[in-house]
């Protein structure tokens, strides 16, 4: 081999990237991560110190399992890197009784037997007094919910393949690829020419620029984050408080207990994501986001209703049914990918970049597929 021929090139180095780079080093491969910004950087989806990890799911059953090999795989990644990656508090699904959401994710235990109670309003006011949520409101509870730490999964796992011998080049983005007559690709930067059997490509809100089959399917949008000045502090430590996605009729709004900010974090509203292209620098949450926000946190967790401390915008790329691709691309099998993960993919990186190994060095999974594959716009 040359020194610019690898057996997988990964290009973004986000959570997917790294979790992929990170797998495929630890098998014995030549491994390039090609990053466009820096590591751990707040231009796409994976920074903001917290992400959620929820078991039960109400985007659907056929997400658990995979959901489940993340929440071990975080587990170990973080005992392997010593990094306390994954925090267990506990989450809630909040909603309006038949509003759906809660609905959805109980039948999910159901279809996979996992620990849960059903709340109702009394009862999540009783354990949960940080809340202040209407008397028709109803929770589900799974206590092996929790969270994530993001930008240090992202440092874990990058350490991780680093130490198996994987290069990883930051402020370097893939310009273009090509498949070549032998069944690798050739990958272009402004720095270089490289060659390798296979191609990860999990790059984000970019995606369409290397998988050009996604342009119809995906879309950009910009989402909010906030970290909110809290009056009670007390009522949001993790050992008192859960992860939530509370459906309202503000939106729908997920937010976490304190951790590593003086602030509240709550981001949302999910519906009220707006079009954006990831080219532009800008990432400041819209006025009429941030409005929302506030607004959720004045009627629902009013003593997290402080006077903002922190504001981010994330980067999105969604689906028209919000639901993954993990596909190789058409007519090409020895290039795979992985995004448009519709604003709920972080909590699934782990396992993810287990599966884009698996699918690089055999073609198969252990999951089943198929809901995620992009043919199914086809139709």
């Amino acid at each position: 081999m040359t020194s610019n021929s690898y057996d997988v090139i990964v290009a973004g180095v986000g959570a997917m990237g790294s979790a992929a780079c990170w797998h495929l080093a630890k098998r014995g491969l030549k491994v390039l991560g090609l990053e466009r910004f820096d590591l751990g950087h707040a231009m796409g989806s994976s920074h903001g110190l917290t992400r959620i990890i929820r078991i039960a799911y109400f985007e659907g059953s056929h997400y658990v399992p995979i959901v489940q090999r993340a929440h071990q795989l975080w587990q170990e990644t973080g005992d392997e890197a010593g990094m306390k990656l994954l925090h267990v508090t506990g989450s809630l699904d909040l909603a309006p009784a038949g509003g759906g959401p809660v609905e959805a994710s109980l039948q999910s235990c159901i279809d996979h037997g996992l620990v849960h109670e059903q709340l109702d309003a009394r009862e999540l006011a009783r354990r949960f007094p940080g809340f202040q949520l209407p008397a028709g409101h109803i929770g589900l509870w799974q206590p092996d919910g929790g969270f994530v730490a993001s930008e240090k999964a992202i440092y874990a796992h990058v350490g991780l393949a680093q130490s198996r011998g994987a290069e990883i080049r930051t402020n370097e983005p893939m310009l273009d690829w090509t498949p070549t007559a032998q069944g690798g690709v050739i990958v272009r930067t402004d720095r270089g020419t490289y060659s390798a059997g296979r191609l990860v490509i999990t790059s984000g809100g970019w995606i369409a620029d290397a998988v050009p089959a996604l342009a119809n399917n995906v879309a950009t949008v910009r989402q909010a984050i906030g970290w909110f000045t809290t009056r009670r502090p007390e009522l949001y430590r993790p050992d008192v408080f859960p992860v939530f996605i509370l459906s309202a009729d503000e939106g729908t709004f997920y937010g976490f207990p304190l951790y590593e900010h003086p602030g509240f974090k709550l981001g949302g509203p999910h519906f009220g994501r707006e079009p954006m292209d990831p080219r532009e620098d800008d990432r400041t949450p819209s006025p009429r986001q941030v409005e929302l926000i506030r607004d959720c946190l004045a009627r629902y967790l009013p003593d997290a209703a402080g006077e903002p401390l922190t504001l981010k915008g994330c980067v999105y790329s969604v689906t028209p049914d919000e639901d993954f691709i993990i596909d190789a691309v058409p007519g090409v099998p020895q290039a795979v990918f992985a995004s448009a993960c519709s604003g709920h993919g972080f909590k699934f990186a782990s396992a993810i970049g287990e599966i884009l190994a698996n699918l690089s060095t055999s073609g198969q999974s252990a999951f089943d597929l198929k809901p995620f594959s992009l043919d199914r716009f086809a139709a």
